[in-house]
């Protein structure tokens, strides 16, 4: 299995792949034909908002010539075909939208077992990036999360990494919840809890595993008992672990 972990594949979230990093190139060389692709939902119960994220996203990448010989929806509609799907897919794409809703999903349709016998391309964009890690930083992100001491802000993920990604940085970084700061109020402090580390990732920056090993591409920072620190630029990449 190979898998990129993006923040987000688009340009300015209008759609568009964003090349930065080598990204296009790279996604377009690793991926088997002729591609079957699984959009994998945020929302399985939301329909309109499935089709509408998933329709954009095949159209973003028919626009830079990739072709499709299936490309379905993985929803609650077609949640009992799960295994038979992904079984049948070499890319599978995980959605953006929120995180412990797709979490749920995830393991609804016993996802973490299914993707271990999976050997194609995972593409992981925002939460769906988010929930490939082993332990998943749900981070508060809608109204009542950040005050409600029952919200669960680690939960089982996927296992194919370590890594905990925050995306969307320069989105995000000024954002509040619950009149609390995204960052300064909620993950640094969080970080400190089994002296957790996150990566910091805005939209270009991606993650590329391949055979056990990891490279992050492009600009990124990191989150850890409970300070932050930018550690590279665009245009760079870096191997983990580092220290």
């Amino acid at each position: 299995m190979k898998y990129f972990l993006t923040s987000s594949p688009s340009v300015a979230m209008d759609g568009a792949i964003n090349p930065a990093n080598g990204f296009l190139d790279k996604l377009r060389n690793e991926l088997l034909h002729p591609i079957r692709c699984i959009f994998i939902t945020t929302h399985p119960d939301d329909i309109q908002f499935s089709e509408h994220c998933s329709t954009c996203m095949r159209q973003a990448f028919e626009d830079v010539d990739f072709v499709f010989e299936s490309y379905t929806l993985l929803d609650r509609r077609t949640a009992p075909e799960a295994a038979e799907l992904i079984s049948d897919a070499n890319f599978i794409i995980l959605g953006g939208g929120h995180v412990p809703t797709q979490n749920a999903f995830l393991h609804d349709i016993n996802m973490p077992k299914l993707i271990k016998k999976f050997n194609g391309v995972v593409l992981g964009i925002s939460a769906g990036s988010m929930n490939c890690a082993r332990i998943v930083y749900a981070q508060p992100e809608e109204p009542g999360e950040a005050v409600d001491e029952d919200y669960e802000r680690f939960l089982p993920g996927l296992g194919l990494t370590e890594v905990q990604i925050l995306p969307h940085y320069y989105l995000c970084k000024d954002q509040k919840v619950d009149g609390l700061k995204v960052y300064d109020d909620i993950a640094i402090p969080d970080s400190k809890i089994n002296c957790r580390r996150f990566y910091v990732f805005p939209d270009g920056t991606y993650l590329y595993g391949n055979n056990g090993n990891e490279t992050i591409y492009g600009e990124f920072f990191i989150i850890e008992n409970g300070t932050m620190r930018k550690v590279a630029n665009n245009g760079q990449h870096m191997g983990l672990p580092f220290v």
